[in-house]
């Protein structure tokens, strides 16, 4: 079991390796950062299948929702709140195994079942998260972090 384990850590892993040149092409020379975000979401969720992959900016001290790939969303999040909101108030990435045990979750769809939200850090000031939903529980874990930690500090802002 442990083997198995190993192969779909080592195949995560090979997928982000294949997946930052690109974003990073993606991103060299386009300074709009709503298209950034837009082709870092669609990317994401193209590689890797995710039930949604969306950016939530920090406006008027609340969460608004931004580019993102799935269906529809949660449009505001307030400060605090749910997962996006709990990063955003702790400023560090929140790997949620299953959200139904996440205290004061906000239930976009009744279909998520894990989550892993990725603040966006500038000038120590939190100003968006990189929010990312599984349909199944215990989806994420420390590589996807690692990665997508990667992922946002290529995004200028």
């Amino acid at each position: 079991m442990a083997e198995d384990l190993h192969i779909v850590s080592g195949d995560k892993t090979e997928k982000y390796h294949s997946l930052l040149p690109q974003i990073q092409g993606l991103l060299d020379g386009e300074p709009d950062l709503v298209a950034n975000l837009a082709n870092v979401a669609a990317a994401l969720k193209e590689q890797f299948g995710w039930f949604w992959v969306g950016f939530y900016l920090v406006k008027q001290n609340e969460l608004v929702l931004g580019p993102f790939q799935g269906p529809v969303a949660c449009t505001r999040i307030q400060h605090g709140r749910g997962v996006c909101g709990s990063s955003w108030a702790q400023a560090k990435t929140l790997i949620v195994p299953d959200v139904e045990k996440f205290p004061g979750h906000i239930a976009c769809s009744s279909l998520s079942r894990s989550e892993i939200v990725i603040p966006i850090i500038r000038n120590s000031v939190v100003i968006g998260v990189l929010d990312v939903d599984s349909e199944h529980l215990d989806h994420f874990d420390d590589i996807d972090a690692k990665y997508l930690e990667e992922i946002i500090a290529l995004i200028t802002i």
